[in-house]
């Protein structure tokens, strides 16, 4: 304005017509002033140049110290809308900064904390709070929600005080609540464990003028909170007389240091006169300058059905220990053979007939696994007979097997009868095998001889009539599953019906002695014509039987021929009387087409008559099938 004035003031002069000199002074004057506002106008312009640049300044330092801060920062409008967020925040909940930039505190809050954060900006418009801290929750960008600490403040106007915005500081506290909702927790848990163990608490404080105990104990004990505090002798008072010198040892020992901690286990008064059991733990945690006990603190838990229980056990143990020793007694006394296993397979015991059995002693066995005393295998097969353990699910039962060879270590083998019986515990699980054995040599012997003589003739050692039907009927039935037909097929069997001739003369002459001999020989000779697959009986007196398992019919004959010629070539003498007989044969199919095996047999006899009808010393074919059976058949010319 300086400057305007006096630039305007020559031309106003001018005008006015002064005089040169008042003129000239007039524009010095003016220039003067002129210059005195540009270099005043320079100052300004100046001095507003470095206030924006430090006002810049501060507003880069603020920036920066919101996108470096390790907390988030945000500034927060009155309405609640977020102005700026810098990363750390943004990071915080799981957004960007123009993602959080576009929402309100209110949108990001947790439903059950809202309300905070409307009392907060309510209290500011009212002008009642300038700063603020509290805890809440926010919600991240996934839902979750993250426990934060705001402190802030409120910028207002410098001339009306109006607030303007809130500037907040949020750190993330998170990972403390979690963990002090854990001790909160864990606490819970171990008061709730205390109680439900039967445990209590007891502290005592010299400094506090005695002994203080946990509610939950002294109720256990029947009396009243802080019915029993105080006194730190009484409790000696409450322990059974029986135990209390064992209970003041302990206590002592502890005190002087002898042990790191006093543990004892008595009886103590119930309020009702009742006793329970206790078991007592505690350890000194403070002593002064002399070693004297400072305070003290310990546990207290109540056993009383522990130590029922263990009496019980104790009385089951003696019962059960009389029980195992006349089990022992009875198992070394009996004659069967006895060994026990456990789960693993391994021996755990043997009776000394079971050692003489396997020719081991039971102090070597004792821990051995199974097989290397025990190895029985299958009489028929000779496989091994496996002793293993039932199926997970399966009923358990014994396993009986009278067909089995016991193996020594020295190879000898000895038959035996066994039986394996599981032993199963109350939950049904496998906890080892009973192995009951006995020598079965001379049974299984004789088992033997009486199942051979109810087969075969004891004449002769053929097989016998009904162990021949019973051959023969089993391979009827396989030829008819088969269906071979007779004649088509070339595989039927074939069956022979023998009677020997002028048998009957050597009965009379030399004797059923002599009968005897020579139907042995008679035997021999057929068992040597016939093939090892062939089957060979004696039906009853000079009657014989074979079944040709070859189902060629043209072999069939010449093996009958070959029969005969043999029998009629036996050189026997008797009594120096030399005796010469024949055989007659009748031939028949086995089909599926022949009929039963009684019907085969009488076409195989009847064929033979016919035999002997032709002149003896032949064969004769029965018709095929049973349909033809009264076709006339053709008797053979045999060799002689």
């Amino acid at each position: 304005m300086a400057g305007l004035c006096a630039a305007v003031a020559p031309m106003v002069l001018s005008r006015l017509d002064p005089g040169a000199d008042a003129l000239k002074l007039c524009l010095w004057i003016s220039a003067a002033v002129a210059a005195g506002a540009l270099l005043l106008a320079a100052l300004f312009a100046h001095r507003i140049t470095k206030d924006r640049r430090q006002i810049a300044q501060s507003e880069e330092r603020f920036r920066r110290a919101m996108k470096d801060s390790a907390i988030g920062i945000a500034v927060i409008g009155l309405d609640g809308r977020i102005l700026e967020a810098n990363p750390a925040f943004a990071a915080m909940l799981g957004y960007s900064r123009e993602e959080i930039e576009a929402l309100t505190f209110f949108q990001i809050t947790h439903p059950d904390d809202l309300q905070i954060g409307r009392e907060t900006m309510d209290g500011l418009k009212a002008g009642t709070v300038d700063a603020f801290q509290f805890e809440k929750r926010y919600l991240r960008k996934d839902g979750t929600p993250v426990w934060a600490h705001l402190a802030g403040s409120v910028i207002r106007d410098e001339k009306s005080g109006r607030p303007l915005y809130l500037v907040s500081q949020i750190e993330n506290i998170d990972a403390r609540k979690q963990a002090e909702a854990r001790i909160a927790e864990a606490e819970t848990r171990w008061n709730f464990a205390l109680a439900g163990a039967g445990q209590g608490v007891w502290d005592l404080d010299m400094r506090m003028g005695g002994t203080t105990y946990s509610s939950t104990w002294v109720r256990m004990l029947g009396y009243a909170d802080g019915e029993l505090d105080g006194d730190p002798a009484h409790w000696l008072t409450m322990v059974h007389p029986d135990d209390r010198e064992i209970v003041a040892e302990a206590d002592h020992a502890h005190l002087d240091g002898k042990t790191p901690f006093f543990e004892a286990e008595f009886r103590m008064r119930h309020k009702d006169g009742r006793w329970m059991w206790i078991l007592d733990r505690g350890k000194v945690i403070e002593r002064d300058a002399e070693g004297k006990l400072i305070r003290a603190i310990g546990s207290l838990t109540d056993i009383t059905r522990r130590k029922e229980a263990e009496e019980r056990l104790a009385v089951s143990a003696t019962m059960l220990a009389d029980e195992k020793e006349r089990l022992r007694v009875t198992l070394q006394s009996i004659g069967d053979a006895v060994i026990c296993t456990d789960a693993a397979n391994r021996v755990t015991f043997m009776n000394p007939v079971a050692e003489k059995l396997t020719g081991v002693s039971g102090s070597e066995a004792l821990g051995k696994m199974l097989g290397h005393v025990y190895w029985a295998v299958d009489e028929e097969t000779g496989h091994r007979i496996g002793v293993t353990r039932p199926a997970i699910g399966s009923q358990a039962s014994s396993d009986q097997n009278s067909r089995a060879v016991l193996i020594r270590r020295d190879d000898t083998r000895c038959s035996i009868r066994q039986v394996v019986s599981p032993i199963m515990n109350e939950r049904n699980e496998f906890c080892g095998l009973v192995i009951v054995f006995q020598d079965f040599t001379d049974a299984r012997a004789l088992q033997r001889q009486l199942a051979y003589a109810a087969a075969h003739d004891a004449l002769t050692g053929l097989a016998n009539r009904s162990s021949f039907i019973r051959t023969m009927e089993e391979l009827v039935d396989q030829v008819r599953k088969d269906g071979t037909t007779v004649p088509a097929g070339g595989s039927a069997h074939q069956f022979m019906f023998i009677d020997l001739d002028h048998f009957k003369l050597v009965n009379d002459t030399g004797g059923h002695v002599a009968g005897d001999a020579l139907l042995k020989r008679v035997a021999e000779a057929i068992r040597g014509v016939l093939g090892p697959e062939d089957i060979v009986a004696r039906l009853g007196g000079d009657e014989f039987a074979v079944i040709l398992k070859s189902g060629s019919a043209a072999r069939a004959k010449i093996v009958a021929r070959s029969i005969i010629d043999a029998i009629a070539g036996l050189d026997f003498t008797w009594d120096g009387h030399p005796h010469l007989i024949g055989a007659s044969i009748g031939l028949a199919a086995i089909g599926a087409n022949c009929g039963e095996v009684d019907e085969i047999i009488a076409s195989a006899d009847a064929a033979c008559y016919a035999a002997k009808a032709a002149g003896r010393g032949c064969v004769s074919v029965a018709p095929d099938g049973v349909d033809n059976k009264t076709e006339p058949s053709e008797p053979l010319a045999a060799a002689s």
